[in-house]
């Protein structure tokens, strides 16, 4: 098996849902809620047209682009691509994702493959325009908790936290923009803790030197985060964007304005689209009355409409901002704000040509929220391109899949199971035999009672009820019982099932949400990036499994 249909994957470990699978495999069901369908040339025709009559400020936009790479350190292919983005027949195929520590799980890597591919496959189809692959540094998000840490697999294969923890502790205030904190001498910590959980192979000692070379005390979470993504994807030219600069808010300037000036009218399409997927679907994102936030003292804070006031707040704060102020904010200091979820997606297309959006599962749900969005702001909305999915399926689970004529799917439905099934395989007795006869023999049994008991005195049949539930319980119990103890005797091959599972489905998700691509390049070699950018298949539109 090298495909599994997003369908028969349970929905929990990859956060899919039902408005996903119907844009992925039945798209007439979701189309009055999306402007293109990814999987049409016609999309893509259309939408290179209205791109190339748009008015962008590509000059400013590329003397930013330029100024953030070089200091990225990034290569001069992406100079080059940068560089393109000034003519309009150039267009991005953007993705982007928060600036966890070590890049975040593998989804990112997924991601950013999927973008390469998607640019070169799109180059090929329309050769008048030239695709740019542009990573959006979202680090503007104030949430520490969910970009300090990373899991790797620790030697009985279940999932070692490393994490980072500025100052040496968890911090308790709001940081602001995560993305400009400066990583301090903690790092070291975490260094080492990395170190530690690394087994080590012939790979371990190159790889922490490339780790040590991204990751230093001093660089922001940007900085760090991207000169790692260089590393894995030095030679295929992608600009890193990070949104949270003066010059690129000042081109936003409009939209900020605009979101005061007429506020709450953005909620109110959400909320009214919102209304009509919910008839069918779920929503995936709730609007706020004011879909921006504000710089503060440090902080990154939601800023909220106070009606008995007639001005606003900045949520747990004690500071308040008449509506004047606020509008002067937004035209001569954009770069106090910063765009929420809603807003977020617009900004992007303010500042860049996006042809196409790669997305995972969940963006793909909340972008079916945005349509009367993107039409209120006057921006095309982008082709939302589903991201490559996929697991590795290492050696030890194959191993145990044909040793005990396992089917993948089984084990992403129920471990519980496939222990049990495991185990009874290797034992001489068969449990669930012997209760099921045992079951059967009582029920039989106890049928027969019935008859002879109606006869003699009719009310007793809820007695006889009774007491067969109360068998049914206690043989359940016993059951349960047995089951354990025959997985005692057979802890050795319970052992192995579970810790193929444990790599398959860490945490009870996908690898690919969970841990990062460095635990497998530990294993595998420094080269496994240009091995996946190989493998992966970005038009299957199904979980790839990579073996190796």
């Amino acid at each position: 098996m090298d495909w599994i249909d997003y369908r028969q994957l349970p929905p929990a470990t990859g956060g899919f849902s039902q408005l996903f699978f119907d844009y992925v495999y039945d798209f007439d069901e979701v189309k009055r809620f999306f402007p293109s369908n990814f999987r049409t040339n016609d999309s893509y025709e259309s939408l290179l047209g209205m791109l190339q009559e748009r008015q962008i400020n590509r000059e400013t936009v590329s003397h930013v682009l330029h100024e953030q790479n070089v200091s990225f350190g990034s290569s001069q292919k992406t100079l080059d691509n940068i560089e393109l983005l000034k003519k309009t027949t150039t267009v991005a195929v953007v993705t982007g994702q928060q600036v966890g520590l070590f890049g975040g799980p593998l989804y990112t890597v997924f991601k950013t493959v999927t973008a390469i591919k998607l640019a070169e496959k799109l180059k090929m189809k329309f050769p008048g325009f030239d695709f740019v692959p542009v990573f959006w540094i979202e680090g503007e998000d104030h949430d520490f908790a969910e970009m300090n840490h990373t899991y790797l697999l620790n030697s009985e294969n279940k999932p070692a936290r490393i994490e980072y923890l500025h100052g040496d502790e968890m911090p308790e205030r709001n940081l602001g923009a995560i993305g400009e904190l400066v990583f301090d001498a903690s790092l070291e910590k975490t260094l080492a803790s990395l170190e530690s959980s690394l087994q080590k192979t012939e790979f371990t000692q190159k790889l922490l030197d490339s780790i040590k070379a991204a990751y230093i005390p001093g660089r922001t979470f940007n900085q760090a985060f991207v000169h790692w993504m260089n590393f894995l994807f030095e030679d295929y030219g992608i600009v890193f964007l990070s949104p949270n600069h003066p010059e690129l808010k000042k081109l936003v300037s409009p939209i900020f304005v605009k979101e005061i000036s007429e506020l709450p009218k953005t909620s109110q399409l959400v909320i009214a689209q919102s209304a009509e997927l919910e008839e069918q679907y779920h929503a995936q994102v709730k609007p706020k009355s004011l879909n921006l936030f504000m710089f503060h003292k440090g902080g990154r804070y939601l800023i909220q409409p106070r009606e008995t006031e007639n001005d606003f707040s900045l949520k747990g704060t004690r500071h308040f901002i008449q509506p004047d102020e606020l509008l002067r904010i937004a035209r001569e200091t954009p770069e106090l704000l910063s765009a929420n979820v809603i807003l977020r997606p617009i900004i992007q297309d303010v500042l860049l040509p996006t042809v196409a959006y790669v997305a995972g599962p969940s963006e793909v749900a909340y972008h079916a929220q945005l349509k009367p969005v993107y039409e209120l702001f006057e921006v095309p909305q982008p082709i939302v391109y589903p991201r490559a999915s996929a697991s590795f399926v290492e050696e030890r689970l194959l191993r145990a899949m044909e040793k005990y004529g396992l089917d993948l799917l089984e084990f992403l439905e129920d471990t519980d199971r496939v222990t049990a099934k495991v185990s009874e395989q290797i034992s001489s007795i068969k449990l669930e035999e012997v209760f099921g006869n045992a079951a059967s023999g009582v029920r039989n049994a106890l049928n027969e009672m019935k008859f002879g008991l109606k006869e003699v005195d009719p009310t007793l049949i809820a007695a006889l009820e009774n007491v067969q539930s109360k068998i049914d319980g206690s043989m359940n119990g016993l059951k349960e019982k047995a089951v354990a103890a025959q997985k005692r005797r057979n802890e050795t091959a319970v052992r192995q099932i579970e810790r193929a599972a444990n790599g398959l489905l860490p945490n009870g998700s996908l690898q690919e949400r969970e841990i990062s691509v460095l635990y497998f390049m530990n294993k595998y070699g420094p080269d496994l990036v240009k091995w996946i950018s190989g493998e992966l298949d970005i038009s299957a539109f199904k979980h790839q499994l990579l073996t190796l």
